[in-house]
């Protein structure tokens, strides 16, 4: 069994064969896929989504790089469409130096509400992380000290302090295909030091295909290319990574049921 623990089913890349992407992840071993909010605007296509199967759920949440559409959605809001018996997480909410899109100002804030609707649900908040170790270390440190809220940092990519920092903060780690690049040592690295008991798997698909699928669209079914290098960097096999991420992701995601 495994766990894709951040994908996009909505986007029109998976979307046109979503059922064939559902398919083919099931066959290959995939219990389980979250797909992940963007614009809370469009929360009801997710639980569409998550509702047209038992074993995929959503979140609720406005990427950094939505923040330019999005910057004042109530935290009332956020708490109400999480009550939606399939979503399960806050997110995916965050910064993102790279494009930079929203005044860093505003992003910072849409980022602390979405911490706070974490913190009040007790739903792990989701966190997208670019190009914005110190600023992120910051608000992370910050927000912590005022009551404790469950996180993950999703698609790992940041530098080795952020991961560190998180981990001495009591989140959790995800890594995608970006682990199974061939430049990617510094990543493997960050990985190895991470906690058994904190890492997660995903594809963060249709983007970031692993090594074996490069130039390809990605989907969920490819989150084992994942699991099987974070296994390889842990000395486990990749059964026992498999259990280990998947047991991983339930104890994060509370509101996650099982597959039986």
């Amino acid at each position: 069994m495994l766990v894709d623990s951040h994908c996009h089913l909505d986007f029109p890349e998976l979307e046109e064969d979503r059922a064939g992407f559902i398919a083919r992840a099931k066959a290959a071993g995939v219990s389980s896929i979250v797909t992940i909010s963007t614009r809370v605007a469009k929360f009801s296509n997710y639980a569409a989504i998550a509702e047209s199967d038992p074993d995929i759920w959503c979140t609720v949440g406005t990427h950094p790089l939505g923040v330019v559409d999005e910057p004042d959605v109530p935290l009332e809001r956020l708490l109400e469409l999480s009550a939606h018996p399939k979503c399960i997480g806050i997110g995916e909410a965050g910064l993102d130096y790279h494009y930079d899109t929203a005044p860093r100002d505003v992003a910072e804030q849409v980022f602390r509400t979405h911490i706070n609707a974490a913190r009040l649900t007790k739903l792990p908040l989701v966190i997208h992380a670019r190009d914005c170790d110190t600023d992120m270390v910051r608000i992370l440190s910050d927000e912590m000290g005022k009551g404790a809220f469950p996180a993950l940092l999703h698609c790992y990519s940041s530098g080795p302090k952020l991961a560190e920092i998180g981990v001495e903060l009591g989140l959790s780690v995800s890594f995608s295909g970006i682990l199974t690049f061939k430049k990617s040592d510094e990543i493997r690295a960050i990985a190895k030091k991470v906690p058994l008991d904190r890492l997660l798997v995903e594809t963060d698909a249709p983007f970031l295909a692993p090594q074996k699928h490069r130039g390809k669209r990605n989907e969920p079914s490819f989150v084992i290319e994942t699991a099987t290098m974070l296994a390889d960097v842990h000395g486990l096999s990749y059964e026992q990574m498999a259990a280990t991420t998947t047991n991983n992701f339930f104890k994060l995601f509370t509101k996650a049921v099982r597959p039986q």
